[in-house]
This record gives structure tokens, sequence and C-alpha cells, in this order.
């Protein structure tokens, strides 16, 4: 039951995307790919102190900061990402149950948000000058902390990954900090990604599982997520966006005509193996299955609006072309 609420909850924190689809075609994929490296959390920088200023957050509320918020609380594992990211990690003195990158986030009072349920007295407890939320978090958490006058900046879930980097300004902005290298650095990796997947003519077939606790019936990635957004920037088509819905359950007739070439297991966080995938009955006749091609990859890369959705698309492109990322 845990399991299956932690995925629910996922599924709520993962934001839309629009990425173009293409074929689907079909290829051999070496098993031994060896994961990308994740960059460790960047040294922290004093923060800028500004005066007083005024934004506009991304649901059109206007927020006004007395200085250079010094005690701030992040509602979702997205926010802390970035916080951390943009070099503001030592500012952030409350965090929810789920944020736990970087490794000193472990160490930040937790706020709640399993179930998801916060513990508003323990928010106004920390005494924060500035709650981060996001798209996971309930408008009523919002209007109830805004209520009892505590500063909120609702920080929408970006589209694109372009759109990723302008959060990683934002909140650089809000927290007396600069992003632009972080941006700058961000961008060159993507490029890189780009130019070697732009010119291909052909592309993956990829089934991407977020969940099989019914492997009969296993949740995907649908149009209009990141997860089908990295897919095809990474050179592989979504057998998912054969359905309207974001987030849904293919059939096991559905996965077996589409014959995917490779198979993703973002619930291997959940302790599913490529090995317990090919014990699957009717699993079998898949060539992905057949050839070994079934390989498991840290979901929180690819479901965070985060600027580790680079480090996500970077493992799709080794895992779909290890012929061009050698």
């Amino acid at each position: 039951m845990l399991r299956k609420t932690l995925i629910l909850t996922l599924l709520l924190a993962l934001l839309a995307a629009c990425a173009p689809q293409a074929t689907p075609t079909t290829a051999s994929i070496p098993t031994d790919i060896p994961a990308a490296d994740i960059p460790e959390a960047p040294t922290e920088i004093p923060a800028t102190e500004v005066s007083s200023m005024t934004y506009v957050d991304d649901a059109g509320r206007t927020i006004t900061l007395e200085g250079t918020p010094q005690r701030i609380v992040s509602l979702a594992p997205s926010n802390t990402e970035i916080l951390f990211a943009v070099g503001a990690g030592l500012q952030v003195i409350g965090r929810d149950e789920f944020s736990d990158y970087p490794a000193e986030a472990a160490s930040i009072e937790s706020i709640g948000g399993s179930f998801g349920e916060y513990n508003v007295e323990a928010i106004l407890a920390l005494e924060p000058d500035l709650v981060l939320a996001a798209e996971i978090n309930p408008p009523e958490l919002v209007k109830q902390l805004e209520d009892l006058g505590v500063t909120v900046y609702y920080l929408g879930n970006p589209a694109t990954l372009e759109e990723m980097y302008e959060n990683l300004e934002t909140v650089a902005n809000l927290t007396g900090h600069d992003a632009s290298g972080l941006v700058a650095s961000l961008e060159a990796r993507v490029a890189a990604v780009d130019g070697k997947i732009a010119p291909l003519s052909s592309r993956i077939s990829v089934f991407y599982e977020v969940d099989a606790t019914d492997p009969t019936k296993p949740w995907t990635y649908g149009p209009g997520t990141f997860g089908d957004l990295l897919i095809s920037r990474a050179g592989g088509y979504n057998i998912g966006g054969i359905v309207s819905d974001p987030y849904p359950q293919l059939s096991l007739e559905q996965i077996v005509a589409a014959d995917p070439s490779i198979i993703i297991l973002g619930d291997s966080m959940w302790g599913v193996t490529p090995e317990s995938v090919l014990q699957r009955p009717g699993w079998e006749s898949i060539e992905a299955v057949k050839n070994g091609n079934v390989f498991p990859i840290d979901d929180n890369l690819i479901s965070r609006p985060g600027p580790r959705l680079v480090d996500g698309l970077e493992q799709l492109a080794k895992l779909l072309r290890p012929d061009l990322f050698k």
C-alpha cells in the first residue's frame, strides 16, 4: 500500500512537457553500459544581501521579500534540489519528507509530506522567511500558510528543459545567488546530447516502466510528461505515447504489440530488476526481453523538475545510443 501511495504521489509531481514523436525502430543495445556520474552538490556560496524586493510567482501572486531570505522551507524534492544547486543549501532550514538529494538534505528538519500530509505547525515553528512551494503541493496548503502570515513563493512546473533553466534563475534570484554558470553548464551538456541525436533519422522504440505492481498492466509515461520528452530527446520513441493519458497503464497486449527494443525500469527504486522482468509470463516475446535490453534507471532523474533532468537525459541517451557515447 505504501509503495502504491508513493507512486501516486510521484505521478502527481510529474510535470507537463511537449516533445516531438517519431517513427519507432529497433536496435540491439549492449547490456554493460555504465551509469552516468551524478555531479556532487555545488560548494555553498554566501547569499548576496538585497533590500526589499517584490516578485510575481507562477500562480500570479505578488510576493514581497524583506531582504534576502535566510530561513527557507522547501515543500518539494525538486525545489530542494534546485536550492542546493544554485548555492542556497545553507539557507534551507526545513524540507519535505521525500527530499533526499543531495545527501546534505537528510540533516535538514522534515516538515512532513508523506501521504500528502504536511505539518503546518512544524513549518511555523521554524519561523521561515520564505516557503518554496511547487505544483505537487495542494493549493489549500499554500493558502493556509499564506493566511497564517507565511511568505510562500509558488514555483510552477516547467514544460521544457529551457523552462527548467528559468526556474533555476528564479530561485537563484530569490535567494541571493547567481545561477548563470550552472545554467550555462547544463545548456552545454544538453547541446552535446542534441548534437549527437539530432542528425539521426531513426528512433529506438522504448517502454518506460513507472510501476508494475500489476505486471499485466504497468504504469508508464504518456505524452506531455518529462519522461516522454527526455526519451524523445535521447533518440527514442516512447510507446506510452500511443494513448492520450499522460500517465497511462498499458496492457501486456499493448506492450507486446508495440514490441519495444528497450525497456527502462524507473521502478527499479522499488526493487524491480531486469532479471524479474525476464521471468514475467507473456513478456518473453518482446524484443527487449529476448535481447536482454532491460535497464534500471533512477526515476528521480526523470520525474523531478530540477537540474538533474540533464543527468536523466544523458543516461537515457547512453542507454539508447551507446555507440554515440563511448
